[in-house]
């Protein structure tokens, strides 16, 4: 499959320079890093509101940057729909008019893209229509701010942090909408985000970004597993991503069963059928590491694997371990003591003891 964004820039603003490169075939391709690492800059250039020093930017084999060649697409030509932190609505219009609005940057011989409602009913947004912005809550205010996106028929779609200014009731109310965006629309979207938790979610691809530079560009579990990564590893919220598919409910213990390649997980009972594809994610520092099967533990899951690798010693004496348990990547946080205490090593057989309350999600 040919990527449908490539980026290869150098920019420099003030005493930053932004200095990055990838490409991206997923459907939600999510820029992460800590705040002020220039992902919100890497937007601005794919939208045209920055003008690289030099490199290229393709979106869907359309060139709109090239610095050597002299191109350079003004942001109003390159179908691109934009969805900042805050919704930006017109206070003076309502609901409808807000949405409609966004009709006027539609190509005239545009076939396809969603027509309005379409939207509605994506977005859940029909019994809003006659309102003002004002007697919206802020996760309304962003599901309106991103069908107007969508009803300009946009290539591409860009959202900066769209949950930031949200509190978590609403972040959980406007989640589920953005994974049906990414699902049956059928327009990439670049999404930024420093959370972990958004990221987990909703990326089918990750890039991670790390003062100015593309530290690493996969899939979201791989990416996220990896030893010595930029901006995640060492963070205190690194660890792993696992796919699963529910496989039953304890209703005796409130728990809910997941069959994955590595084993079966047992977590806090989730509101998902059986059958449902959900994708966990369990922190480095919640692994538990034993040179054979543990007996008389409180845990629940016990996963067997081989050590595929091990990190340098961070500051305060963390080692990050890579192991393989059936295929699935598992990271680990532990003291470079308990390391050499266990002897261990790339290529140790070892059991990973992960707490039921420490998986999160689905």
């Amino acid at each position: 499959m040919n990527p449908v964004i490539e980026i290869a820039i150098r920019h420099r603003l003030g005493t930053f320079e932004l200095d990055a490169s990838f490409a991206s075939t997923g459907r939600l391709t999510a820029l992460f890093g800590r705040s002020g690492s220039g992902k919100t800059s890497l937007v601005n250039i794919i939208g045209g509101l920055i003008a690289p020093t030099e490199g290229r930017v393709v979106i869907d084999g359309q060139v709109l940057v090239d610095t050597q060649a002299g191109v350079f697409v003004p942001k109003h030509r390159r179908r691109i729909g934009y969805v900042f932190q805050e919704a930006r609505l017109f206070p003076h219009l309502t609901v409808r008019q807000n949405l409609l609005f966004g009709r006027w940057f539609a190509p005239r011989d545009a076939t396809t893209g969603s027509e309005l409602p379409g939207v509605l009913d994506l977005l859940g947004i029909g019994h809003l229509l006659e309102r003002r912005p004002g007697a919206l809550s802020g996760g309304e205010k962003q599901r309106v701010a991103i069908g107007r996106a969508l009803l300009s028929k946009p290539r591409l779609l860009l959202m900066d942090e769209p949950l930031a200014s949200l509190d978590e009731a609403r972040k959980a109310e406007i989640l589920p909408y953005i994974e049906r965006l990414r699902d049956e629309i059928g327009v990439p979207i670049v999404y930024v985000s420093h959370s972990v938790a958004e990221v987990v979610r909703l990326a089918t691809t990750l890039v991670t970004v790390d003062q100015g530079r593309v530290t690493a560009c996969g899939s979201t579990g791989e990416v996220m597993s990896r030893l010595g990564v930029g901006g995640l590893s060492g963070a205190v919220e690194a660890g792993s991503i696992i796919e699963a598919r529910v496989a039953g409910h304890d209703e005796d213990y409130d728990l809910t069963r997941l069959a994955t390649r590595a084993g079966t997980l047992q977590v806090a009972r989730s509101a998902m059928p059986p059958g449902g594809r959900v994708r966990v994610r369990i922190l480095a520092s919640d692994v538990l590491i034993s040179l054979g099967p543990p007996v008389g533990v409180s845990a629940l899951n016990v996963l067997p694997g081989r050590i595929m690798g091990i990190g340098e010693r961070a500051t305060g004496g963390a080692v990050e371990l890579l192991i393989d348990c059936g295929g699935e990547k598992l990271l680990a946080r532990l003291t470079a003591k308990s390391v050499d205490a266990l002897g261990l090593a790339p290529g140790s057989a070892v059991h990973a003891v992960i707490k039921s309350v420490s998986i999160e999600g689905p």
